[in-house]
């Protein structure tokens, strides 16, 4: 009897490091113990690990089996852990030879099948961070994990296939019965991505609220749009992903780690190469929204629309801890979440896009006649939604009701392929720009830039300074001014943002000042 040892990784958040797996067979009676801070799902292993090797034809020692997950000091949780503490096992027996650095991440069935893991994606890139490249992994896992540069992977059904490789008995293994498979899901089918997002050419008028929108998608910016019920500021913002351009190499990277971490029960088959939409319903809680949860915090609707659009409709109607929740990665672009058990750290840089009717009836527009709401109600509506998070929010549009002739009109509607051409030459300006300063977007322009590098002529910014001089712009204000006309200068083709491209960018910010 000797020591076997293999490898596992343990993520807290994004954040993975290997995991040393010893198993020791001693001298004693039948028991078996797991060592290293286990969490429940984890300490249930040992039972799975005992009848899926019995099943696979290759039952542990009837001796004390004792299995040490290093660092010992260091909390580790979920059921990817199994294969690793099983072939440790064995190899301890002397069944299966030392498998080297490889690094098995699967769960076990008790049927001796692996399955699949959520987080594999960002398992994987933690490993070969650390110097490892090789895996053996679910077969359903191994598409998703070979998305990694220099992972070299091997995908198995059960673990009598990795006994096999592992140099055991061919006369004792025994494999389970096949199970017949599902099709494919066309979610997840090549293409499926790119053609779910509806066309802007279906939204009637609307001419400012779509300029806006192109704005938004143009310099990732902020939106907020403030109207009555049925002048579609939803159908806009479903519209805005449609337009945005895809995601480079390492963004879908980043996109498809975290969307592996938030697995739903089914791999990815490929990397997320268009941006992520959530629209979280009104009544979810802070942890669907932010992250969070019992445990290791696990990431929110915030951090699934990484590199994409996170889209609150009737914003005034989720809690007000909700909305402000949102106002650090607003800022920073990633999310820390502290919990007893860790703390996690998601990347959250997405475009915030509300929706607000302008009082709870949503009738106060135009003359507001049939509004049934007293003006206490009104205010007390609109400012769920907090001066510092409208302060974060770069675009404030007021929609307005499509009128009769506008709403005939729809056919000359550009559709979204059109925008999103001028939307990807804007994007290509941006990136020749400021690639020597480190940013990619307009919205990324840090503040002492625009007040320097990149400041306008004076006389472009005549309007803007007087307002804030008369302090109705705050000194953050005033900079997502200078960023949004910065963006319609890109659009209009412009060398830089003139009088006509600051007034558009300050009527945006004024709009939501007004309503």
């Amino acid at each position: 009897m000797g020591l076997g040892r293999t490898y596992g990784v343990g993520l807290v958040g994004l954040r993975g490091r290997i995991v040393e797996i010893e198993a020791d067979i001693g001298q004693s009676l039948p028991s078996f113990i797991l060592l290293g801070l286990p969490d429940a799902s984890l300490n249930e292993a040992r039972d799975r690990v005992k009848s899926a090797a019995k099943n696979a034809g290759l039952p542990l020692s009837r001796r004390r089996i004792t299995v040490n997950l290093m660092p010992a000091d260091v909390p580790k949780h979920g059921s990817g852990f199994d294969l690793a503490i099983v072939v440790a096992a064995l190899c301890a027996g002397g069944v299966l030879r030392t498998p080297g650095r490889c690094v098995f991440l699967a769960e076990l069935g008790l049927d001796s099948r692996l399955r699949p893991i959520r987080s594999i994606l960002p398992a994987v890139m933690a490993a070969v961070a650390a110097g490892y490249t090789d895996f053996a992994v679910a077969a359903e896992n191994a598409e998703e994990a070979a998305l990694v540069p220099a992972a070299r992977v091997r995908g198995y059904s059960c673990l009598a296939e990795v006994a096999a490789d592992l140099g055991a008995d061919p006369e004792q293994l025994s494999f389970p019965l096949p199970v017949a498979r599902t099709g494919e899901d066309p979610e997840h089918e090549e293409g499926a991505v790119e053609s779910r997002f509806p066309d802007l050419a279906d939204v009637a008028g609307q001419a400012e609220a779509r300029f806006a929108v192109e704005v938004a998608a143009a310099g990732a910016h902020h939106l907020l749009m403030t109207g009555p019920p049925g002048a579609g500021k939803t159908m806009l913002a479903e519209r805005l992903p449609g337009i945005l351009p895809d995601l480079s190499d390492d963004q879908a990277m980043e996109v498809t780690a975290i969307h592996s971490l938030a697995w739903q029960g089914r791999p990815c088959r490929q990397l997320l190469r268009r941006p992520p939409f959530e629209s979280p319903h009104h009544t979810a809680s802070t942890a669907a929204v932010i992250g969070g949860g019992s445990g290791i915090p696990r990431p929110g609707a915030a951090s699934r629309a990484h590199r994409g659009v996170l889209f609150l409709d009737e914003a005034p109607e989720y809690e007000r801890r909700v909305l402000d929740g949102l106002r650090q990665p607003l800022e920073s672009g990633e999310l820390v979440l502290h919990r007893a058990a860790g703390t996690a750290v998601y990347p959250a840089r997405f475009q915030l896009v509300l929706a607000a009717n302008p009082c709870p009836c949503g009738l106060a527009t135009g003359k507001g006649i049939e509004c049934t709401c007293t003006s206490t109600q009104r205010r007390r509506y609109f400012s769920r939604l907090s001066g510092p998070l409208l302060d974060r929010v770069d675009l404030q549009l007021s929609v307005q009701r499509v009128s009769l002739v506008d709403y005939f009109a729809a056919e000359t509607a550009e559709a979204s392929s059109t925008v999103a051409a001028r939307v990807q030459e804007a994007r290509r300006l941006q990136r020749e720009r400021l690639a020597p300063l480190g940013c990619e977007t307009n919205a990324e322009i840090p503040g002492t830039l625009l007040r320097g590098t990149l400041r306008p002529p004076s006389k472009a910014t005549s309007a803007l300074d007087r307002a804030m001089d008369r302090q109705l712009l705050t000194a953050r204000g005033y900079d997502r001014v200078l960023r949004v006309a910065w963006t319609v200068a890109d659009l209009a083709g412009h060398g830089s943002p003139d009088a006509d491209d600051v007034g558009q960018a300050l009527a945006f910010r004024r709009q939501g000042a007004a309503a």
